[in-house]
């Protein structure tokens, strides 16, 4: 519904365990949860160390005007808040690590394996409010944890670019499947306008099984792929600010930067 904040759902669901839930209400960071690094073996923890506060219960990712870009070697200027559940590399200067999304990339600190929490299969759902900054983009994906090349692909719960532009009336969200190294995943990534104002809270889920993967938004579904990649993934909850291209009208960035969350759940069937 169009200026609207859709309502949490119930923490119980039918025909489902919950396994992992943050409802971010102690107002500190759980450890044992999340690691605040954004892909640190192609940078350091240093350099990707994320931003955030807390504030009514909620996780507040930030960029902020005092942040520096993660990776310029690898990824220019993009600057990056992000919170995973899992992290490992290759040995320095290796070509191995979760997310090559370079084939320039290089180890530059050498991760030791953590997994805090790494499924195979179940129901991921996340409550939580856009931007429609137009250098800004936020995000709830899943990556294969990556324990082999080949297990890589990605699976996107939600993708919202401010430079997409949106309204009271309608936004435009992004969804689907990367698959980077998996052979066995065929790109199947959309864009599509929803009748929600992205800026307010909405609910974004994916029920992901050995016969596929289903996308939702407020509860209703709104695609069902019959890919599924097989083999443990790990949640990556970020905002991003993305250069864009030179011009005369080119908008300044917006500091500091927010994407608000409520809760992050994960369900297993029973």
């Amino acid at each position: 519904m169009p200026g609207y904040d859709f309502p949490r759902n119930e923490t119980k669901k039918p025909g489902y365990t919950l396994v992992y839930e943050d409802d971010f209400d102690s107002g500190s960071l759980n450890r044992s949860k999340w690691l605040p690094f954004y892909l640190p073996q192609w940078s350091s923890r240093a350099k990707t160390q994320a931003n955030y506060r807390f504030e009514d219960s909620q996780l507040i990712l930030q960029i902020t005007e005092d942040q520096e870009p993660w990776s310029p070697e690898f990824n220019g200027g993009i600057k990056v808040s992000n919170l995973q559940t899992g992290v490992y590399s290759g040995p320095l200067g290796s070509e191995y690590g979760q997310h090559r999304f370079s084939g320039s990339c290089r180890v530059r600190e050498e991760q030791a394996e953590e997994r805090l929490f790494t499924p195979h299969y179940g129901y991921l759902e996340l409550r939580a409010k856009g931007l429609y900054h137009p250098n800004n983009l936020c995000a709830l994906w899943m990556i294969g944890f990556e324990d082999r090349p080949e297990r890589s692909a990605e699976i996107c719960v939600f993708e919202q670019k401010g430079w997409n532009g949106g309204d009271t009336e309608k936004s435009v969200i992004g969804f689907g499947l990367h698959p980077f190294g998996d052979p066995a995943i065929e790109e199947e990534f959309f864009e599509r306008e929803f009748p929600i104002d992205a800026s307010r809270f909405h609910i974004y889920a994916v029920d992901w099984t050995a016969e596929g993967v289903r996308f939702y938004i407020d509860n209703e579904l709104i695609h069902h792929s019959k890919q599924s990649p097989d083999y443990p993934m790990q949640l990556m909850l970020n905002i991003y600010e993305i250069p864009q291209p030179e011009s005369g009208d080119k908008p300044a960035p917006v500091y500091p930067s927010e994407f608000r969350v409520d809760y992050v759940r994960f369900y297993q069937r029973d």
